[in-house]
Formats: C-alpha cells, sequence, structure tokens
C-alpha cells in the first residue's frame, strides 16, 4: 500500500489530496503545526503536527508540502528533505504533461493545467488548475503559476515567484526571483526580482 504524507492541511491541501488519490496513492494522511486542535481537512485525518512528521518520514512512500506560500514551503520541504523525506510530485491525472518536460520533486501540477514539450518545472512548485506553461518555459523552485494563468513559450519564472490567477506572460519574458504577477495583469516586458506589477500592461505597483 502507497502512503504518503502531506505536510500542510488547508484548502489547498484538500486539492492536493484528492490530486493524489486519483493519481493512485492509497493513503493519504496530513500534518499540521495546528495539530491536536485540528484532526480532519475535508474527508483526510490530521495525524501530527511538523515535528511528529520529520520524526516519523521514513515511514511514508511519499512526502509533499501543500503550503501555498513560496517561502514556507521551501522552508518546510527542505526540513523534510533534511530528514530523509522521499519528497515526491503529485500530478492529477486530468493534467497534460509532455513526456518531454520535467517536474520537479515535492511540486504539484492540478487538473486541466497544461505543461508542454521541454518545459522544466523546479523543486516544490505549483501549476495551479488550467495553468498552461507552454514549450521550453522554465519554472525555479518553489514559484507558483496560479488557476488559468499562462506562460507563453520560453518564459522564465524565477526562485520563489508568483503568478497571479488568469495572468498571461508574453513569450520569452523572464519574471525575476520573488516577483509577483498580480491576478490578470499581461505581462510584456520583463519583470525585476522582488518587485509587484498588475494591469494590462502590467506596470510595477510603487510602495505608497
Amino acid at each position: 500500500m502507497m502512503r504518503l504524507a502531506i505536510l500542510g492541511a488547508s484548502g489547498h491541501g484538500k486539492v492536493v489530496a484528492d490530486a493524489a488519490g486519483l493519481a493512485g496513492w492509497d493513503e493519504v494522511v496530513f500534518f499540521d503545526d495546528a495539530w491536536p486542535g485540528l484532526t480532519k481537512n475535508g474527508p483526510w485525518a490530521v495525524v501530527g503536527d511538523t515535528a511528529a512528521l520529520l520524526k516519523d518520514v521514513k515511514g511514508f512512500d511519499g512526502v509533499v508540502v501543500a503550503i501555498g506560500n513560496n517561502r514556507i514551503r521551501q522552508v518546510k520541504q527542505r526540513e523534510l528533505a533534511a530528514s530523509g523525506g522521499r519528497l515526491v510530485s503529485v500530478v492529477h491525472p486530468a493534467a497534460v504533461v509532455s513526456e518531454y518536460a520535467l517536474v520537479g520533486a515535492g511540486s504539484v501540477v492540478f487538473a486541466n493545467a497544461v505543461i508542454n514539450a521541454c518545459a522544466e518545472v523546479g523543486e516544490g512548485c505549483i501549476v495551479n488548475t488550467g495553468a498552461v506553461v507552454e514549450h521550453d518555459c522554465l519554472m525555479g523552485n518553489f514559484a507558483h503559476v496560479s488557476p488559468n494563468a499562462v506562460l507563453a513559450g520560453g518564459v522564465k519564472v524565477g526562485p520563489l515567484a508568483w503568478v497571479g490567477g488568469c495572468a498571461s506572460v508574453r513569450q520569452l519574458i523572464e519574471v525575476g526571483e520573488g516577483a509577483v504577477v498580480g491576478m490578470g495583469a499581461v505581462v510584456t516586458k520583463d519583470v525585476p526580482p522582488g518587485v509587484m506589477v498588475v494591469g494590462n500592461p502590467a506596470r510595477v505597483l510603487e510602495p505608497r
């Protein structure tokens, strides 16, 4: 029996668990630091906190972090790896992933997402529902492409960057490390590291 541990009992975690079950995992359980106050996440049991998972991580056939915050996901995934956890990717069976694409350990790919030929998705990434990662795109570790966002061919998304829902990024654009592309933005120019861009065409949102 294949057993999967998910760290992070959230709404995002429910989608990961659902995808995992459909992808063939026999048993899926959650760990969350809100335990023991939190014992259920939808139909799935929450059986311990981070410390409990780190103690028993080798007892699972796979582990994945289901936390939407990119930086927290990075920290937790590295803790699990350092403790000997077998980090796995979870790909919904309704996603379309080219045999010539790469999906890194700890990444999740949800229903109706498309990852086309020669695209590379790093470790701990989220390719959310209906997102499109076109040919030759590169997603850095712990990046997130939100529902129905589109990366045209050859786009580079830096580590820890976040592309918001329904955003579109023109071909060959680079989104810098830790940058945020706002919901519905249309990105036609490179996005510097660490900034937020919004609008059509996308512009840097200046701090107030």
